[in-house]
């Protein structure tokens, strides 16, 4: 490429960087607006943990070329720059603004050096200057996107150099340089498509430039030839057999692309593009009319829009419509040129007709005529048309400089032109600021487009402004009543609102606009496929009421009759018949969905809380580990495989466990839940301290949070720490007075360690008051009234606490205890003997202690059921997480707890010894 810019002087590119950095400096400043969004944000091929292989199955979007959803824009070496944007600073828009800034820069500067080809140097400045600040050019170096026009024009212009070169003396054919062009057009083309009919032009020039003939020549040797007077002269079999490896080049291309796409054209909607769904004549009305429009822009590049779609330009109906006297004078200038260029001999018509070959030919595969396209008028497509436009502007200036009456005019002309272009650019950047701007400043140019005005109300909406979001919704159904999207994202605001009756009403009528199922048609060649998902967001709202999922199934059950491979309609499905109870059918949703798109981390993980659900956690466990295969790091994924393996038990999955968990809270640090889990992980491990600075943290971030609060407070009591679990059960009870274990545990502190017998029974009795019929309260409850030394009132509690636990047979001992007792203590009192009864009382305090002990063997033990949190399970969908109560145990907890049960009996057995004077 430098030695094709040799001719270049450093002073003429220094003054064209220093025009473009004037013009675009405010570029940086931007952020990532309109199609950045779907290319940049949402497309995971830029990330560095997706395969670069990738790079070459999907499109520009990210999307799979096989998918019917795809636009089939095929640009892997475009997706590739900013997957290099990514690996240097990630999301950071001013690297990727910079980076197009820095290509416009290079195509100004080749085009200079193809300027000179057909322009004298002084006119080629002004070419490429015009070039440099023409307004049209926001959209391609401003939107991010727009560097595929930028690379592919880098390569388009190359590829045309190098053609230049293959002339050699003589006439001979040189072929490195036609070898190198083939290459630069491949890799055009997989900038942008648009690069091969760079082809084009190299035939063009090779003909009447390279070879000097005129139409009118060449015809009269095609009849001489036909009449059989004549032979091909060996110059023209050289042009000829050049001419045939070139377009045997393009034609392997094509085929090449063709197999690419997957000989499917992408599915276009009549809003993106009225006039290709229209009958005839309008259709082709309609495009004829678009040619002056962009013809229009180039010249008068005043009203600038990011969005020409839907009802922006009114389609030509009629042959009456006066619009037609535009399309009339444009073909007549065209072809008064096109005569001009082919006709005569000289320097000024081989300039005008390169002129034209870089306005049409690059436009060919957006101009409508041959194909349709997803859009009307899209002004970066005029990137490289506007290089022609450019040329011929240079080229008239030229001929008024040239006259000495028009020589001062000319310059002040220029001048304005010059001056008040580059003064629209820099102004023009703003609106590319954010999508705000961006769409506010099209509708003031076009106010007939719901997609604006829709666009206006997402960007609203991404800031939660819904209340203003909601008018521009409902302004774009007013301009284009029958546009399903717009009354979707009325629906979804109204959600939004909490406004339910409202929603469902813009979602059914969305839904009365889709078209019904025609036997034997496919739905997708008729609407946009994600207009669908007008069943999904209405059974979506809907399923909220319990009384309506049969009803949400039977819409999602639609949709896929719609579409069968419509992957979103099962997964949506699957979480309703989860939510329905109906685990095996939610199951056979997600593996239809997996039949679909096997690399979709988020259905492994679905299919495996269905897995929860059937009580399979094996099967679960693999289904999480495919999940991470494919996205080591989800998070729901991390998390909940994380506690799957803490509840089985099996010490041997404790250290993958507890990585997940690492890895959980390094994605999520701001969550409580990792950091909470990961000291349940130690206090299984019987790391104390490690246990007790995880739950700290955990409280930190969530003060109120109630498991981490019961669970470091059970901590400290295990540890022998009581005192210091006192505060912790004093923060838990504050925020939660109804936390029964917690009143147990801290009534079993108060008695057993403060001797506080007041506040242990006040413990107790709230216990009581939430729950009359609570064993453990109302036992311990007992208890202190043997503290207090009412043992007939110890002993009627004990009778109601067996009434209600008849078979726990530690009650029962307990109540012998007493009742024995109690016949004891009247034996003393009737005897009158004080020592006696010294040794009665002495004897009882030793009991009770013992009784205590073993009491709190019994509370200590039931209260290590609090609590594991199970977290956001999304279950499918995701859920913020709630604390739960741990419905199991591990293997080891179990017998842990049956150890201390038998020796609680022990003890019990001790005491029933002493007290019978055995």
């Amino acid at each position: 490429l430098l030695e094709k810019m040799a001719d270049v002087s450093l002073k003429e590119a220094a003054l064209i960087v220093g025009v473009v950095a004037a013009c675009y400096w405010n570029s940086l400043f931007c952020g990532f607006v309109f199609d950045d969004v779907s290319a940049i944000l949402d497309n995971k091929d830029l990330h560095p943990s997706t395969p670069l292989k990738n790079l070459f199955q999907n499109d520009f979007w990210g999307t799979p070329m096989s998918e019917e959803r795809s636009h089939k824009s095929y640009r892997p070496l475009t997706v590739l720059t900013f997957r290099l944007n990514y690996l240097f600073s990630e999301l950071n828009a001013v690297s990727y603004h910079f980076l197009n800034l820095v290509f416009h820069v290079v195509v100004c500067i080749v085009f200079l050096k193809v300027c000179k080809l057909f322009l004298d140097n002084r006119s080629s400045i002004v070419a490429s200057l015009l070039f440099a600040v023409h307004p049209i050019h926001t959209e391609a170096v401003t939107g991010v996107v727009g560097r595929a026009e930028l690379l592919s024009s880098i390569f388009f212009l190359a590829a045309f150099l190098s053609y230049t070169k293959s002339k050699g003396p003589d006439n001979t054919i040189v072929w490195t340089p036609i070898a190198v062009t083939v290459f630069l057009v491949a890799v055009a083309t997989l900038c942008k498509e648009q690069g091969i009919t760079v082809v084009g032009i190299c035939c063009v020039y090779e003909v009447f430039i390279a070879q000097g003939y005129t139409f009118p020549a060449l015809l009269n040797t095609a009849i001489q030839i036909l009449r059989g007077k004549g032979s091909i002269p060996f110059s023209m079999l050289q042009t000829l057999l050049k001419l045939i490896v070139l377009m045997f080049s393009t034609l392997l291309l094509v085929v090449v692309r063709v197999q690419v796409i997957q000989s499917q054209l992408p599915v276009f909607t009549r809003f993106d593009n009225p006039a290709a769904v229209s009958p005839s004549p309008a259709r082709q009305l309609t495009f004829n009319y678009l040619l002056p429009v962009n013809a229009w822009l180039l010249l008068n590049p005043s009203e600038l829009c990011c969005d020409w779609t839907m009802g922006t330009i009114p389609l030509v109906e009629s042959l009456l419509d006066v619009r037609n006297v535009a399309t009339l004078t444009f073909f007549c200038f065209l072809g008064s040129l096109m005569v001009f260029s082919l006709r005569y001999p000289g320097d000024s018509s081989k300039t005008v007709l390169m002129a034209l070959c870089l306005i049409v030919l690059p436009f060919i595969p957006a101009s409508n005529l041959f194909f349709p396209v997803g859009f009307v008028v899209a002004e970066r497509v005029l990137y490289v048309p506007s290089m022609g436009f450019c040329i011929l502007v240079a080229h008239g200036w030229k001929k008024l400089s040239n006259k000495s009456v028009l020589r001062k005019f000319s310059w002040v002309c220029l001048a304005a032109v010059l001056f008040t272009h580059a003064l629209k650019t820099l102004h023009r950047n703003w609106d590319w600021e954010s999508e705000y701007t961006l769409f506010m400043s099209a509708l003031k140019v076009n106010k007939n487009n719901a997609k604006l005005w829709n666009n206006v109300g997402h960007a609203l909406e991404n800031e939660k402004n819904f209340e203003r979001a909601l008018q521009f919704f409902i302004q774009a159904t007013q301009v284009q009543p029958d546009d399903i999207g717009a009354h979707m994202n009325v629906g979804r605001t109204y959600k939004n609102l909490n406004k339910t009756k409202e929603a469902e009403e813009s979602y059914m009528i969305a839904k009365s606009l889709m078209p019904q199922i025609i036997p034997g048609k496919k739905y997708a060649a008729r609407v946009a496929p994600n207009h669908l998902n007008v069943y999904i967001n209405l059974a979506n709202l809907i399923r909220a009421n319990e009384s309506r999922l049969e009803e949400a199934d039977q819409l999602y059950r639609q949709a896929i009759s719609m579409r069968p491979d419509f992957k979103q309609a099962y997964i949506s499905r699957g979480e309703l018949l989860l939510k329905m109870n109906k685990p095996l059918k939610a199951k056979e949703a997600y593996l239809r969905a997996l039949e679909l798109d096997r690399t979709n981390a988020d259905l492994w993980y679905n299919l495996a809380i269905v897995y929860i659900e059937l009580k399979d956690p094996t099967e679960a466990l693999k289904n999480f580990n495919r999940a991470l295969e494919l996205n080591p790091t989800h998070k729901l994924a991390l998390f909940n495989s994380a506690l799957l393996m803490q509840e089985s038990g099996d010490a041997r999955l404790r250290p993958e466990a507890k990585q997940r968990l690492l890895h959980y809270v390094k994605e999520e640090p701001q969550d409580s839940n990792g950091y909470f889990n990961l000291g349940m992980l130690a206090m299984d491990d019987k790391k104390d301290m490690e246990a007790e600075a995880w739950m700290k943290k955990a409280i930190k971030l969530q003060p109120n949070f109630r498991s981490a609060l019961f669970n470091l407070a059970l901590l400290y009591s295990q540890t022998g720490k009581e005192l210091m679990a006192l505060p912790v059960l004093e923060d838990l009870l504050r925020y939660y007075p109804d936390h029964t274990k917690g009143l147990i545990l801290k009534g079993d502190i108060l008695m057993n360690q403060k001797k506080d017998i007041v506040g242990a029974k006040t413990c107790f009795e709230k216990i009581l008051e939430l729950d009359p019929n609570n064993v453990q309260g109302k036992h311990n409850l007992c208890v202190v009234y043997f503290e207090e030394k009412d043992l007939i009132k110890a002993e009627k509690c004990l009778v109601e606490t067996l009434a209600l636990a008849p078979h726990e047979e530690y009650i029962q001992r307990h109540l012998n205890i007493v009742r024995s007792k109690i016949a004891s203590v009247g034996a003393v009192e009737q005897s009158s003997l004080p020592s006696d009864g010294t040794a009665a009382t002495e004897a009882k305090k030793k009991s009770f202690q013992n009784l205590k002990e073993a009491k709190r063997e019994k509370t200590t033990t039931q209260s290590t059921a609090d609590n594991k949190e199970h977290s956001k399970n999304k279950k499918p969908a995701e859920k913020s997480s709630v604390d739960k109560e741990t419905p199991k145990k591990s293997t080891k907890e179990i017998k842990d707890i049956e150890k201390k049960r038998v020796a609680a009996l022990k003890r019990l057995e001790e005491i029933e010894r002493i007290l019978n004077g055995e």
